[in-house]
């Protein structure tokens, strides 16, 4: 499973890790092995009874950044062949979005 080679992944390169949060989709699996990692999993879901589309500000958050890593031409195609190319442009597109924030004085999280 995926998200168990994630998680062995994560604490092995990031021992003080304590907190993740997850969908609602993961099972007790992930949840219970993340437990013997030291890794509490806060799974966020959707309340009962709703439709459509529902803000949820843990997730929120995550798939923001992902919008704003996607304005950069070279982050939204998949066509490179060492990892450490797009980590660098992670780190560039992340900077310049720093940098909009403290420029334009507002941290709003509406993006540049």
């Amino acid at each position: 499973m995926a998200g168990t080679a994630l998680l062995d992944q994560v604490a092995a390169d990031h021992p003080g890790i304590r907190k993740a949060c997850g969908d609602g989709v993961y099972c007790q699996y992930l949840v219970e092995h993340a437990g013997l990692l030291g890794i509490d999993v806060e799974i966020t879901t959707r309340k009962p009874g709703t439709r459509g589309f529902t803000r949820i500000s843990e997730r929120w958050a995550v798939e923001r950044t992902y919008g704003w890593l996607m304005l950069h031409r070279r982050l939204a195609r998949d066509c490179e062949t060492l990892p450490t190319r797009p980590e660098a442009m992670i780190d560039l597109a992340m900077t310049g979005l720093t940098a909009w924030r403290s420029r334009d004085g507002t941290s709003d999280g509406n993006g540049p």
